[in-house]
This record gives structure tokens, sequence and C-alpha cells, in this order.
């Protein structure tokens, strides 16, 4: 994205923000990003400090040379194919906005099935999160449903602080402990959720570019070669009877069910097989 240049001492001068607009989207396609036009308008409006809905009304606006700069940054990062997410540094989930960065998966909106299965449990319910990442689960959990009793847990000693700043940062309580699987001492839990890797290090380079840009523990871990291996590990952990929400590729339904007792699937948005819940053997 070539800087507009001022007529005099050169470096970015002020432009229209339909020409950002315009610009910036060209360059996110050249990359070959999937939606340019949408990563353009979400960057310029951070740029600006407004919405993406005000873009339209501003359009024929100009932005200040500090702008530009800051717009031109961000569209070289989103080219390289840094994920959105991390060049905005924040992610929208359910109610929630999400602070992520490297230390952390995005989250998508697939991984809200899991929270909606945890809305659905009694008052008071027991729900611990493996692998929580940048806590946008728990923390989800807690603010729709303040009643239940939520922790959290990552084997990554820098998720687990993503996930606590998080929580400081909404205001809300999440205990989140450093262990990989199950923390020990865990009692009457009614649920356990878990979004664990499941890409395969054969099939990650099917995957957009941007999958590569994220913590490749939290990706692939020790997946194996069906891409089940951390999934696998987890439920043979769990105690007998325990249920569990494990987010999973879509093609791993029928495996999910053979795994857990009593198991059923969820679809996602785009209808592919999603999320599994059923109780461990």
């Amino acid at each position: 994205m070539e800087a507009v240049e001022t007529g005099s001492g050169g470096g970015a001068a002020a432009a229209t923000v339909g020409a950002l607009l315009d610009t910036a989207a060209e360059t996110i396609a050249a990359a070959g990003c999937e939606e340019p036009r949408s990563d353009a308008e979400a960057l310029v409006a951070n740029a600006l400090g407004v919405g993406v809905e005000d873009l339209s009304r501003d359009g024929s606006g100009e932005a200040s040379p500090e702008v530009v700069a800051a717009i031109e940054a961000a569209v070289a990062r989103r080219a390289e194919h840094e994920p959105l997410a991390y060049v905005l540094g924040r992610a929208p989930f359910r109610n929630l906005e999400i602070h992520v960065d490297p230390r952390v998966l995005w989250p998508r909106r697939e991984t809200e099935l899991l929270v909606e299965v945890g809305v659905e449990l009694p008052e008071g319910a027991r729900v611990h999160e493996v692998g929580t990442g940048s806590g946008a689960i728990a923390l989800a959990l807690i603010s729709e449903r303040p009643d239940l009793r939520v922790t959290a847990s990552d084997l990554s000693p820098e998720a687990a602080q993503a996930a606590r700043e998080n929580a400081e940062r909404l205001g809300l309580e999440l205990e989140v402990s450093v262990v990989e699987g199950l923390p020990g001492g865990l009692e009457g839990v009614d649920l356990v959720i878990a979004n664990l890797p499941y890409v395969t290090d054969e099939t990650i380079d099917d995957r957009s570019p941007e999958i590569k840009r994220e913590p490749r523990i939290a990706v692939t871990g020790a997946c194996g070669a069906d891409g089940l291996g951390v999934i696998r590990g987890l439920i043979g952990e769990t105690p007998s009877g325990w249920r569990l929400a494990m987010e999973h590729d879509t093609h791993h339904g029928p495996a999910m069910r053979e795994m857990l007792r009593d198991a059923t699937t969820m679809r996602d948005h785009m209808g592919g097989e999603r999320v599994t819940v059923g109780a461990a053997p």
C-alpha cells in the first residue's frame, strides 16, 4: 500500500477515507486474503476510531497523515497473512470483545457452540475448560451465566496469562491454572469443555496461511495422524460418567460419537459437524 506523498516535504499526506478503503482492499486482495474488502473496512475503521458502519458516511472525509500511516502499517501486516484479529488486537465472541495476540488462538464463530452447551446447564453447575487460550469460552459463560462455577486451565503459561488479562479487562473473575489436561483435585464437575488442537501436521498446509501465524501448540499439538490425539488423551483421563463438550474437525463426528457415551454432535453455521457432547466412558 503506497503512501500518499505531500507536495513539498514528502511523507504521508491527508487522503479521503474512500480512497484509503479502496487502496487497502486492493492491497489485501493482491496478497490473496479471502475477504479483502471487509478486512480493509475493519482496519480503516479501527485506525479512525469509528465503527465500520460509519465509514460510508465519512467516505469523502479526509484522514490525517498519522491515520494514513497507521492504516498503511496495519494493511501491510494483513497482507503478510497475519490474522485480522491479531492486527486489530481483538475479536468479537458472543457478547464480549476478547483481546488476542500470538500467544493464543483467536476465537471463531463456530466455537460459540461450546458456550451454547454451557448456558443450558442447571443453576449452579460446575464447569471446567481445558485449553482455555484467550479465555473466551470460560469468560462468555461467566458473563452470560454468573451462577455457574467456572474454572479454566491451559498447558501454556503465556496463554493462561492472556486469559487472566482478559478476565481482568472484562471485570470477570476466572481462576486459570497452568497444567496439561485436567488439573488434579477437580471434583463434582458437571461439564468439561475443550477446544483442543485437531489439525494434523500433514494437513495444515491445506488450510489458510493465517493458521500458521497462530501458536502451533494450539493448532496441531500432539494430534497424531488422525488429528484426535490430544482429544483422545483428555477423554481418557476424564473420570467415567463426566460429561464433555468438545470442538473437533468436521470429519471427526463419527469418531467422537464412538469415543463418548450417549453422544450427540452439533453442527456449526456452515453445516459441518463441529461439537460433540457426551459422557466419558
